[in-house]
């Protein structure tokens, strides 16, 4: 069965979990924890590099000991190291990581201190006020578990965007190399560009007599066939991923790929109007009477109901119907729009490539700068800069500047916004920089009024240039904190400053529905990849795709601007 850098992050992240619940060597469990965001954020799978014979202690932060861990899991998908510390340890207890606010210190004390080793134990002793008395917990998080492990147990489960990318490519590109088969999509919420993706959605036109039905359930990742005909398919992969595939005529194509991309009340609105222009529209086309009038692209659809083609990620009844109609639909964002990346580190901090190594994959992007922006002193799990650092870091991008052709490094930081707004570094120091990336990276828990009083005095500040990851949220692992968003956003625009949508799979902060009230509003946002490697420039790809959903256009973006515009419009909030 092909192992994807997923499984491999999966197994990392759940050895790095296991041991610091065992109390084991704080270095070791960082060591995997690092593994698995490198392989992770790696744009091309592992067994690739494997089967080619690449040398893996090539990748950042991988040694001779993670080498040979993810040579064994490629080759026989499985992990001793794992395998041994599911004996050492209770069997549910990796359960407890999913609930929202416990990381594996919380579950080691929880484990330790109460025994919990189940969900239900866990629900158990947040109702009877045991948790409480554990120190660093106290009666407010226990009411937080509480209700998370309520929550919990309502949800289905769902795969981050990029996760779900990794095994909707292989599958395409599976279905491609089938005798027969012409066209093949991946629709639903995955073609939306939904920032998490519960199952996939996946249409196919091929000629007849092609086996793609017979491949597709005899595919090597499949742990179980739901359903098997004809003409549609479901499968469950052994990630627990819902794979539904279903073969359409060449002329119906449109009319499928429309219905089954949605969303539902997207698609329900359509069908409204189509009934008020005595038309029928379905999965097979659109149809007057019993004559079917469109249906073999998309296209033809959205003409056939009097509409211009709306692009799949705004399809979500959000006024994309209006839009349509008074022909105002925004003409969106493209990746190859971006001209630079505003927030980067090295290894510096808590990177793992150089200067130059940044600079040259940014360069093979397609991008034209990069700003570095290593984070502050206050950081010291990132081993953040101080003053003296920062300075030094300065002086060698202008070194590396006076040698680069094609790429030019701006000179940032991403300096902690402070509980009281101040910033983490002296004005004097951030006066040399051509950006200031503020971040709140602590206090999350802060109320409403003292968060958003937080970031405005920081937005003040005279060096602040861009607000980073805005609401802080880790999808499925932190919540956003309580912040007036719009009065930030509204904000941002009296002072003149920016804001970042994150384009980490785990961050896609700015939300989408931000994304349009900065745009409302002419604050500019800046698509950024906050690449801690020179592989993380491809997420850019989810950023553009959510600022896509959130309706913002070439112009309603910062770094789709050449370097000389935007030292212009930097220059002013400095």
């Amino acid at each position: 069965m092909p192992v994807h850098n997923a499984d491999i992050t999966a197994i990392f992240t759940e050895i790095a979990d296991l041991l610091e619940i065992q109390g084991a060597n704080p270095f070791r469990t960082r060591a995997y924890r690092n593994a698995a965001r490198i392989l992770g954020d790696l744009p091309q799978e592992a067994r690739l590099l494997v089967d080619r014979g690449d040398d893996l202690t090539r990748l950042p932060g991988i040694g001779n000991d993670l080498a040979g861990k993810i040579n064994e899991i490629i080759t026989t998908g499985r992990c001793g190291l794992l395998e041994r510390l599911h004996r050492e340890l209770p069997p549910a207890i990796t359960e407890l990581l999913k609930i929202p606010g416990l990381g594996p210190k919380r579950v080691k004390s929880l484990y330790h201190d109460l025994d919990v080793q189940t969900v239900e134990q866990l629900h158990r002793a947040a109702q009877d006020g045991r948790i409480r008395a554990l120190s660093g917990f106290g009666e407010k998080i226990e009411q937080n578990i509480l209700q998370a492990v309520e929550a919990h147990a309502d949800q289905s489960q769902r795969f981050k965007l990029a996760t779900a990318a990794q095994y909707a490519e292989a599958l395409r590109a599976f279905l491609q190399a089938v005798p027969g088969v012409q066209q093949v999509t991946v629709a639903g919420s995955f073609r939306r560009m939904r920032e998490t993706v519960g199952d996939l959605d996946i249409l196919v036109t091929a000629k007849p007599g092609s086996p793609v039905m017979q491949r597709f359930t005899a595919y090597d990742e499949v742990a179980e066939v739901l359903s098997a005909g004809e003409t549609r398919a479901s499968i469950l992969l052994k990630c627990c991923m819902q794979v539904d595939l279903r073969v359409v005529e060449q002329q119906s194509y449109g009319a499928a790929l429309h219905y089954f991309t949605g969303s539902k009340a997207h698609n329900i609105a359509i069908r409204r109007i189509a009934q008020q222009l005595g038309l029928k529209v379905n999965e097979y086309g659109v149809f007057r009477d019993n004559q079917r009038i469109a249906g073999d692209s998309e296209e033809s659809v959205f003409r056939a109901i009097g509409l211009p083609y709306i692009p799949p990620e705004l399809r979500e009844d959000r006024g994309e119907i209006e839009a349509a109609r008074a022909w105002r639909l925004p003409q969106l964002v493209e990746l190859t729009d971006l001209r630079g990346d505003l927030h980067a580190h090295t290894k510096a901090t808590d990177g793992h490539d150089s200067l130059r190594d940044m600079a040259l994959a940014a360069k093979e992007m397609g991008l034209e700068y990069i700003a570095i922006t290593e984070h502050s002193r206050r950081l010291t799990v990132a081993h953040g800069l101080d003053p003296i650092q920062l300075a030094r870091q300065c002086d060698e991008i202008d070194r590396l500047n006076a040698q680069l052709d094609g790429i030019t490094l701006l000179k940032g930081i991403e300096v902690d916004i402070l509980e009281d707004g101040s910033l983490d570094l002296p004005d004097g120091v951030l006066a040399r920089l051509d950006l200031v990336v503020g971040a709140v990276h602590s206090r999350f828990e802060l109320s409403r009024a003292k968060q958003t009083e937080r970031i405005l005095r920081a937005m003040d500040h005279p060096h602040f240039t861009l607000l980073a990851h805005p609401s802080g949220r880790l999808i499925e692992k932190r919540e956003p904190y309580d912040v007036d968003m719009l009065r930030i956003i509204r904000h941002a625009g009296q002072r003149g400053c920016f804001l970042e949508l994150n384009a980490h799979p785990e961050r896609l902060d700015l939300l989408d529905s931000h994304c349009q009230s900065a745009k409302e509003e002419g604050v500019l946002v800046s698509i950024n990849s906050d690449a801690h490697s020179t592989f993380d420039f491809s997420n850019l790809r989810y950023g553009v795709g959510q600022a896509r959903r959130g309706w913002l256009e070439k112009t309603d973006v910062l770094n789709t601007r050449p370097l000389a515009a935007l030292r212009k419009l930097i220059k002013k909030t400095m």
